[in-house]
């Protein structure tokens, strides 16, 4: 169990010092139907009880629901505290189990480093997308942290690009498909913004750097398939797969305001197999 205290600036209701203090509506709800989670000098006390300036309002986080943990697996750890573990994750690895990926996952690496606590990562990757991946501890820390993430991306892409660029086009699903998705008038605005940060030696690549205005599902993969530029490697979008057997897609940096209000930056280097495809 993780245990957090917040300190009154003025007088107030534990109510509003928790709100003001970062805590969502959702943790507050959960906190009130366990006895003993918000507590003030030892004791219970609701939500409506007054707390003075200068008074410290403690809550209690316990968690239930945890995965199978498989403790073979391995991903770098770039950054850790008390309440956020942020991982370097490898290519082929997806985040969260699934029918096919029951014990395999980012999730089942977590769960067997933290016994007992809900994995919550922050940024999801695809499977085959290396790189940052912010797991928070506690659902505090989950919801004070997501609030101030920013992370940048690096795409290896097919063709020859110059410069920089702005796309704006809202995505959708493809028809009835649960995974795959297209530029459409009747999707969702996404933005994507690029700069070229190198060009392969015989141009057959560009490797992109790339900050998301939004987070639609497969934004990146999307966006640049579309203006005729796929990712190397994304058979999915039309990429080219000789030199490259996973989508060339890296989560590079990130910067988030722990639960202390300080900044933290988190860089992972670029991946071999995308360096390798700019010396072609």
């Amino acid at each position: 169990m993780r245990t957090i205290s917040f300190k009154a600036d003025a007088d107030c209701t534990a109510e509003e010092l928790l709100v003001s203090s970062g805590v969502s509506k959702r943790l507050l709800r959960r906190l009130k139907r366990t006895r003993g989670a918000i507590t003030k000098n030892g004791t219970h006390i609701r939500t409506i009880d007054s707390v003075k300036a200068g008074e410290s309002v403690v809550i209690t986080l316990s968690d239930e629901k945890t995965l199978t943990p498989n403790p073979k697996l391995f991903a770098r750890v770039l950054y850790e505290d008390g309440d956020v573990v942020v991982y370097d994750k490898p290519p082929d690895m997806p985040v969260h189990p699934s029918l096919k990926h029951y014990d395999d996952s980012l999730g089942n690496l977590f769960a067997a480093s933290y016994k007992d606590i809900t994995f919550r990562p922050l940024n999801r990757l695809d499977r085959d997308t290396s790189g940052v991946c912010i797991c928070a501890k506690n659902a505090f820390a989950a919801s004070r942290v997501s609030q101030s993430i920013t992370k940048v991306y690096y795409a290896a892409v097919c063709g020859k690009i110059e410069g920089k660029g702005v796309i704006d086009l809202p995505i959708a699903r493809v028809n009835d498909s649960i995974i795959k998705r297209r530029v459409a008038d009747c999707g969702q605005r996404a933005v994507t913004e690029y700069e070229v940060v190198l060009n392969s030696l015989s141009g057959q690549y560009t490797l992109l750097k790339i900050i998301l205005g939004t987070g639609r599902t497969h934004q990146i993969r999307v966006h640049l398939s579309h203006i005729g530029h796929p990712l190397a490697g994304d058979d999915m979008y039309g990429g080219e797969l000789c030199d490259i057997k996973r989508q060339a897609l890296h989560c590079g940096y990130a910067s988030f305001v722990g639960t202390d209000g300080k900044k933290i930056t988190v860089e992972s280097e670029l991946p071999q197999d995308i360096r390798a495809l700019m010396r072609i």
